[in-house]
This record gives C-alpha cells, structure tokens and sequence, in this order.
C-alpha cells in the first residue's frame, strides 16, 4: 500500500531563475513526423543529436491538462510544459512541433518513434522507465483530492471509503489509487475534465488528479472542492526515446540553463500563481 500524504496541501515548484528568449509560440500537430528524415543537429556545448524531422522537435502532449498544456482560441497551444518546450528547442535551434494526443498515448508515440519527446505533466515511475528515458525533473507536483462540497470524504484517509475514485487514465494518479484502492474502486476517463463531471453528477465520490488542473476545474465549477490534505507528491520530467541518449542530454543541458537564469521558474509563476 502506497503511504498516503496528509500534511497540509502545498504546490511547490524547483527553483530556477529570470526570463531569457522569446515567448513560447505554438505549432500545428504532426502526424508525418515519423517518416521523416532525421536531422543531426549540432548545437553549442550540446554536441550532435538527431530529431525525427529536419530542424524540429515534435513534442507528445496531452493538451488538456492546464495550466500545463491547453489549447487556446485560434487553435494553438500553450501552457507551462508549452513554453518550457519552446524555450529548448530556442537553445538548440529547433521549431517545436506539438503533437496532441490522448495523455495514454504519449509515451509510445516517443518508443515508437513518432514523437521526439513526450511532455504531459509526466512523472518518471519505475513502469515507465522500461520504455523510455527521463530528463531531470523540471517541477513539482501535488496530487490532490477533489470532492463535493457535502461530501463526507474530508481527508485523504477518507478514501478508503469511497465506493468510487475517479481519475484520468493513463496518470500516476490512477496507478496509486489502483495500487491502493484496488481496481474495483477507481474509474478512469479520458481526460480530468471528463472526470471532474463525473463527480458533479455523482458518479463518483472524489477525483485525485494534479493540483494545477485541479484548481482550474475547482474554479471553472461550482459545488466541488480540493481538500486540504494532500494523496500525494511527485515530480515531472520530460520522456525520450532509450533509442537517443544524445537528445536526453542536449535537453538536460538547455534545462539546466533555463532552470539557472530563472526562465523555467517565471514560466510556472506566469501559470501558476502564489497562494
């Protein structure tokens, strides 16, 4: 059984420094991406690496998963994995491709070499690390618990007593709830939306999903609530093929600049606001 946090509900965030570059801008999806020849890049201090397609980064997202990747009114992306994304592929001299997609999907459109990396508010677990490599993490994030204002689950002790959790499939919040709560009790969705009206009309008693999103949905709907204790914590990192370390480690060195001129930390303050 997973060790379930009950300390008090807090979003933290890896400290990083100041903006640099120019804002993130988004790109149509791709779904060519795998025939296409594959570039070597060379970029300074990052040594060669080769991308799916000439002089781009396709990027494996799911994006309805704000404030992390979400479509905006003309049909593009952004979000915070969005910008981030955009600011790599600036250091390395690549367009940054987004290839939208359901969330259980992403992964192995990176194994299967249709997508470059996969960034999705993704967490690196032992399960999918034998498919595909990690970056370092990039953020912290808090899985939290969302219920209906009368209802009788008041911490995350009290979902032991659910007869029903919903999740969106394919995320670490459906592996622990499963792994906790067994199968029987968690029903999973396409997507957290899906599964927050799932709990509006009674369908199930709690939802467990990231805090981000979860603040976005608490505020965009009346009636539910996040509670103050916390199921758990983790952190995201950004998936690469096993097949091309050389990119894993172009990636980790970019991030790291962005993480130490502050521009990873303004791009999650822009999203996500101090309590």
């Amino acid at each position: 059984m997973k060790k379930i946090l009950t300390a008090v509900l807090s979003f933290s965030m890896i400290a990083c420094l100041a903006a640099c570059g120019s804002s993130s801008s988004s790109s149509a999806s791709s779904s060519t991406a795998d025939t296409a020849t594959v570039d070597e890049t060379e970029a300074a201090g990052t040594g060669s690496f080769t991308t799916i397609e000439d002089g781009k980064l396709h990027m494996a997202t799911n994006a309805a998963f704000p404030p992390y990747e979400m479509t905006t009114d003309d049909g593009g992306y952004e979000g915070i994995d969005v910008e981030i994304a955009q600011k790599i592929c600036d250091k390395l001299g690549l367009e940054l491709v987004v290839d939208d997609q359901d969330f259980s999907s992403v992964i192995t459109s990176v194994q299967s070499g249709k997508s470059d990396i996969a960034m999705a508010g993704l967490t690196e677990t032992d399960e999918r690390k034998k498919n595909i490599d990690f970056t370092d993490t990039y953020a912290t994030a808090v899985q939290s618990i969302i219920v209906t204002d009368d209802s009788d689950i008041q911490t995350a002790d009290d979902l032991a007593n659910a007869s029903s959790i919903g999740c969106q499939e394919g995320t670490t919040g459906a592996l622990y709830c499963t792994d906790d709560y067994g199968e029987d009790h968690v029903t999973t969705y396409q997507d957290g939306a899906t599964a927050v009206q799932a709990l509006i009309s009674g369908k199930v008693d709690a939802v467990v999903i990231d805090n981000a999103p979860a603040q976005e949905y608490v505020e965009n709907n009346d009636g539910i609530k996040i509670l103050d204790s916390a199921y758990t914590e983790e952190e995201y990192a950004i998936g690469v093929s096993k097949d091309n370390p050389e990119l894993r480690d172009a990636i980790n060195q970019a991030l790291k600049e962005l993480q130490d001129d502050g521009t990873v930390q303004q791009i999650i303050d822009k999203y996500i606001k101090a309590d």
